[in-house]
């Protein structure tokens, strides 16, 4: 009787001390994925829903499940080595790689930057804000927060901003979609190889699993101090945070798919979407996703520049980190000022191709995911490095297809378009 008094009392106090472990390591996962839904992606996932209805949202439960397979590995080489990927990267493969790889990546974060204060500027637009006065605020708010917080400190904003996803979910409810309908094109999915199908499908595959993510998530663990001793409470995190970052996906593509598309407006950009669902599925709709927009654009506004700074700053042996002062990491807090200013001082341009800019960069970021996975791969899969915790054979297959799967649909695209 006394042992199983001994169980009895055991057990709660074991499981609320796994609780409370799961709170403490709560974040990277989470803030990364959702990140990810940010202005570019928005607007690709508004367009694939107005375009092509219900068409894509067979993609979404295998690029999730593939999201969670790569930034999975992200987390746990962090936890591993200790150590960002940037930095792996440069002691595995050598500066001169580590400095092309960089570059690309750098080039495709400033065009995501400036789509994001695109994003800020066109959401609230729709409620009569001028973006010579919403612009400049919002990026001395994400300068301030960053250059003047702590780790914890930005961690928590960047958290309470994942909590506003919701609307879009409220927003795909209020469109009122034909849920059978729905179900039939989630599960027969017709796969076209025209170029305007084929240059979607890469733009939402690489606008959910961006090669920016991978550096984010790996220095996150880093930076929080995550170790090997409480990371299967990580791997909650991680697969929480995809799954909460799908939703948005799913109710973005269904909230357009089923008012926008039927209605055949034709959309450019998430503002548009906005605009469009006001007489087709009420203001409140209209405001919701407004709303969505602003918060997702002015979360990432905050994020991308920050992993910037991340792994360039890695790549090159500087200092990094955001519980650094500026006098420790000048050339992290540099980075990470000069980018917020190139993509306010672009934005601010009238007449400026703004939406080339956003879906673009989406679609860019979906050729160079493959580079980046396999880097991660021959890093995850070295003994010396990782140990015991090297790749099983299923996340090696789905990573591996994931690799083959983005070059081919890269290769096609290329080959509709010639």
């Amino acid at each position: 009787m006394n042992t199983l008094n001994k169980m009895k009392h055991a057990m709660p106090r074991g499981l609320w001390r796994n609780i409370a472990i799961f709170f403490a390591v709560l974040g990277p996962g989470v803030i990364t994925a959702n990140v990810d839904n940010d202005a570019g992606g928005i607007a690709t996932y508004s367009i694939a829903g107005a375009s092509f209805g219900y068409e894509f949202l067979w993609a979404i439960v295998p690029t999730i499940f593939a999201l969670v397979v790569v930034q999975e590995m992200s987390a746990r080489m962090g936890a591993v080595t200790g150590k960002g990927l940037a930095d792996l990267i440069r002691e595995n493969f050598g500066a001169k790689i580590t400095f092309y790889v960089m570059l690309a990546l750098l080039v495709t974060n400033l065009g995501n930057t400036m789509a994001e204060f695109a994003g800020v500027a066109a959401s609230l637009e729709i409620f009569g804000v001028s973006k010579y006065i919403s612009v400049p605020l919002s990026a001395l708010f994400v300068w301030l927060l960053v250059v003047k917080g702590s780790y914890k400190t930005v961690e928590k904003v960047f958290l309470v901003a994942c909590i506003f996803y919701i609307s879009y979910v409220i927003s795909g409810f209020m469109a009122k979609p034909g849920w059978a309908h729905l179900v039939h094109e989630m599960v027969t999915p017709n796969i076209r190889f025209d170029s305007p199908y084929l240059y979607m499908l890469i733009g939402i595959v690489g606008t959910t699993i961006a090669p920016w993510m991978q550096f984010y998530m790996q220095s996150s663990v880093v930076e929080k101090g995550i170790g090997v001793d409480n990371y299967a409470h990580a791997r909650w995190d991680v697969i929480i945070g995809c799954v909460m970052a799908g939703l948005v996906v799913f109710f973005i593509i269904v909230a357009c798919g089923a008012t926008i598309f039927p209605a055949g407006v034709k959309i450019e950009s998430a503002a548009d979407a906005a605009l469009a669902l006001k007489p087709l599925a009420g203001k409140y709709c209209s405001w919701l996703f407004a709303f969505g927009l602003f918060n997702a654009s002015l979360f990432a506004a905050s994020v991308l520049p920050l992993s910037t700074a991340y792994y360039v700053c890695e790549g090159l042996g500087w200092e990094t980190g955001v519980n650094k002062s500026f006098s420790e990491a000048k050339e992290f807090y540099g980075l990470y000022t000069a980018i917020i200013l190139i993509g306010v001082a672009v934005v601010l341009i009238p007449n400026f191709p703004l939406l080339l800019i956003m879906v673009f960069s989406q679609v860019v970021n979906g050729v160079l995911l493959p580079f980046v996975l396999i880097f991660m791969l021959m890093l995850i899969n070295k003994k010396e490095l990782m140990g015991e915790f090297t790749n099983g054979r299923v996340w090696n297959a789905v990573s591996w297809f994931t690799v083959a799967a983005m070059i081919v649909l890269t290769l096609l695209l290329t080959a509709t378009m010639l």
